[in-house]
């Protein structure tokens, strides 16, 4: 199966899922905020911790209109142009969150949407790329960012097979050699009976590559699902505080949400085992007690030849496996075996060997 390394983690079937903390622009517009987020994603045991990088300009036109959850968070009154200028950070300012996500030791990722930004990431040191949904299609900016020769997480909300097919040829054909593929529902939040789970799996066994999902749902409940099914990493928004002004906070996890996600993702890692059946310690202990052994339903005196209704199956399961019962029946009993005593083969002898008339063993 394919891996893909991003930084000093490998991604892909076999190793632990790859948790990425959404911050987006849950910074406000604020290093300091951006700070706390990183230490947040850090404390609550997140791989890496993701931002959004752009240049307002040059990805938005002045007359765009905000999303109807944008204006439910935002107000009306300003234009998303407005309100995503307010949230820009600069060259330095993601140089300080850089090396303090650094400083903390987890992994910095952005998603770029402009050619500048893109620069501007792969300046700073990023291991690797993540194109936001929105991007899919855009394969001028696919190109530039696969010429980079670096690892791309590409989220899929929105799109058809067919675009994500495009998208994925355009990213091999310009350069890029490893990808992740994110399921992702793009609605903010997104409804749970929405989410499609499966489609992780469409996903895999369609493009043969690691398949993540891209959370947009306030439920933690369903990236744990979505662990089991194999998804290899899981993104999710987070926030601080989700009464904070901005467009992202409300559908975002909490502080206490974002720990308790990941440390279920954890939980269900561990459920999910090796696939291989065995028995474990603790099962080994109660088996003993639990199963059944063959016993003596009534006295059985030596030399008596064992017919299966002087025989029955009770607890503990030291002795011979009630699966065996018919290994017994047709034997002679070499010593007198008390009623409810359990049987050993050691104890028995063929009656054949000895000759008794197959007559004497009615009983």
């Amino acid at each position: 199966m394919i891996k893909v390394r991003i930084g000093d983690r490998l991604i892909g079937h076999g190793q632990p899922v790859f948790i990425v903390a959404e911050a987006g622009v849950n910074h406000n517009g604020q290093v300091d905020l951006g700070k706390k987020l990183i230490d947040l994603a850090k404390v609550s045991g997140a791989d890496a911790v993701k931002f959004q990088t752009f240049k307002t300009e040059k990805v938005i036109t002045e007359y765009a209109e905000k999303a109807d959850y944008q204006k439910l968070a935002t107000g009306s009154d300003e234009s998303q142009f407005e309100m995503i200028k307010e949230l820009e950070l600069t060259y330095e300012e993601f140089m300080e969150l850089f090396n303090h996500a650094k400083k903390r030791n987890i992994i910095f990722l952005s998603s770029p949407f402009d050619k500048d930004s893109v620069d501007l990431l792969d300046n700073l040191g990023v291991p690797a790329f993540k194109v936001a949904s929105g991007e899919i299609t855009n394969f001028p900016l696919l190109r530039y960012i696969a010429g980079k020769k670096k690892p791309i997480i590409l989220s899929t909300g929105m799109s058809t097979i067919e675009e994500i097919e495009d998208a994925v040829n355009t990213l091999r054909k310009s350069g890029a050699k490893d990808v992740v593929l994110l399921h992702c529902v793009t609605s903010y939040p997104a409804r749970i009976e929405d989410a499609n789970l499966r489609t992780i799996v469409t996903l895999r066994n369609k493009f043969k590559l690691p398949v993540g999902f891209s959370d947009h749902t306030l439920s933690i409940a369903v990236p744990v699902a979505a662990a089991a099914l194999g998804a290899v990493l899981i993104e999710k928004h987070f926030t601080l505080d989700k009464n904070l002004p901005g467009p992202d906070h409300r559908a975002s996890l909490g502080p206490d949400q974002l720990r308790e996600m990941i440390a279920a993702i954890r939980d269900a890692e561990k459920a999910l085992g090796t696939g291989r059946r065995k028995l474990t310690k603790d099962e080994q202990k109660i088996k003993n007690l639990v199963r059944r052994s063959v016993v003596a339903r009534v006295n059985i005196p030596r030399g008596k030849v064992i017919t299966e209704r002087m025989l029955d199956t009770k607890r503990p399961g030291t002795g011979i496996d009630p699966r065996h019962i018919n290994l017994i029946v047709g034997k002679r009993a070499k010593r007198n075996i008390a009623r409810d005593e359990q049987i050993a083969f050691k104890e028995l002898v063929d009656n054949a060997r000895k000759g008794v008339n197959k007559k004497s063993q009615n009983c």
